[in-house]
């Protein structure tokens, strides 16, 4: 009898799985199919098809997938060419606490491409991908202005800090808070706008504002001192970069893809407003997706004045941006090399730079698929973020790991040295 394991059965989303599948007839060509539902509705798919060994038997770890979705030897492959159903839809876990994603693996011992499947699965395993560890607890955080969710891992603490940032979709996203909980950080899922009471819409980057969240969180109890990590993507990378160059409470700093400059809204700290860069439509382009690329919205060459350049040299705590080469939101690349070359016209080596070739804007935890293009709400059409599915895949998981590195260097390990 057909049999399909997969080991674990649940984990936290940025852990691998080990797929197996035995008593199948040899040598034959079988298809493996992923399908997962997300919490509005949305159907995700994947498949790859195999050809079993003369025992009957498919391992993942082991066996090149010939054709479908991916080609190769990819372990986690099913899981991170996942595609929507209609085009555009983001793959995005809004409650973390109280359930996982499921995802259905169905084993046919076919070549199946008509979807829905005509036939039934030899054998089906569902996975549950969890995005928060036992024991890790949600506070939602309501403290004079400051609005988020804090994340705290288990255990009596204290734990290093960090802030997590999100850029133009707004609101409150939490997947990386609470997995980054999940790794020993005091994760504060941070809004700042379209949230509760925040302002609808960003008019201004109001730096008083993450001051206050930056104090909130440095005196929470459960949160070690004297400093604390803060990581953004996109606009959120922005919002890190600007908050390392004027709090001295942050002491490390990621930006994921992110401008150097003041883009877009000006920003405002202690009564003093840095205006924003120009930006020019006609740079604008469409791509045969249907979706718009920014990466030229902003004339970096013409445009950024030093005014503009957010003042790096300011920052007294260690920076990393990590950098997506096939981008197609921001040239992020010249961005950072923008950054590292004021630090150094200052005479400062405390920031570096880590790029990932083929990885789209959406750098996100390991596993997850690659969201090339989805709608946004702050404009009508749906934004292009680049990348290629297996490229970017590899990307993610070595990304993730050199973020946790990074914040474990800079907040754990500076901290056990004062």
């Amino acid at each position: 009898m057909s049999r399909l394991t997969v080991t674990p059965v649940s984990a936290l989303t940025d852990e691998p799985v080990h797929i197996r599948a035995t008593g199948l007839p040899p040598s034959v060509l079988v298809t493996l199919k992923a399908s997962l539902t997300d919490e509005k509705g949305n159907l995700f798919h994947s498949r790859a098809f195999y050809r079993t060994n003369e025992a009957g038997d498919l391992d993942l770890k082991r066996d090149a997938a010939l054709g479908g979705d991916y080609v190769g030897v990819e372990p986690m492959g099913l899981f991170w060419s996942l595609k929507p159903e209609k085009a555009f839809r983001r793959l995005l876990k809004r409650d973390v606490m109280n359930s996982p994603f499921r995802v259905t693996l169905d084993l046919y011992d076919s070549f199946v491409l008509q979807e829905p499947a005509t036939e039934m699965p030899k054998a089906s395993q569902t996975v549950q991908r969890w995005f928060t560890a036992p024991g890790v607890q949600r506070v939602p955080i309501r403290s004079g202005r400051v609005r988020g969710a804090l994340f705290l891992p288990p255990g009596e603490g204290p734990f290093p800090g960090i802030i997590d940032l999100f850029g133009g979709i707004g609101g409150l996203v939490e997947f990386r808070a609470s997995l980054l909980a999940s790794h020993g950080f005091a994760t504060l899922a941070l809004a700042y706008f379209a949230y509760e009471d925040l302002p609808s819409h960003l008019k201004e980057l109001d730096l008083d504002y993450f001051e206050e969240a930056t104090d909130f969180l440095v005196s929470h109890p459960k949160v070690q001192g004297p400093g604390i990590g803060v990581i953004g993507v996109s606009k959120g990378a922005e919002v890190a970069l600007a908050m390392t160059c004027f709090l001295k409470q942050v002491v490390a700093t990621i930006c994921i893809n992110g401008p150097t400059w003041v883009s877009e809204t000006p920003h405002k700290y202690r009564g003093q407003v840095s205006p924003s860069t120009p930006m020019f439509l006609e740079s604008l382009r469409i791509d045969v997706s249907g979706a718009v690329s920014f990466r030229n919205f902003h004339k970096l060459h013409d445009t950024v004045s030093p005014l503009n350049l957010l003042p790096v040299e300011k920052a007294q705590g260690q920076i990393l941006f990590l950098v997506s080469e096939c981008d197609a939101c921001l040239d992020s690349r010249k961005c950072a090399e923008q950054a590292l070359e004021r630090l150094q016209s200052h005479g400062k080596s405390n920031g570096r730079m880590l790029t990932y070739p083929g990885a789209g804007h959406l750098l996100e935890p390991p596993y997850g698929p690659l969201c090339y293009a989805s709608w946004n709400p702050s404009i009508p059409l749906p934004m292009l973020w680049g990348g290629d599915p297996a490229l970017h895949a590899a990307a993610q998981e070595q990304s993730w790991g050199d973020i946790l590195k990074f914040f474990r260097q800079h907040i754990v390990e500076t901290r056990s040295k004062l």
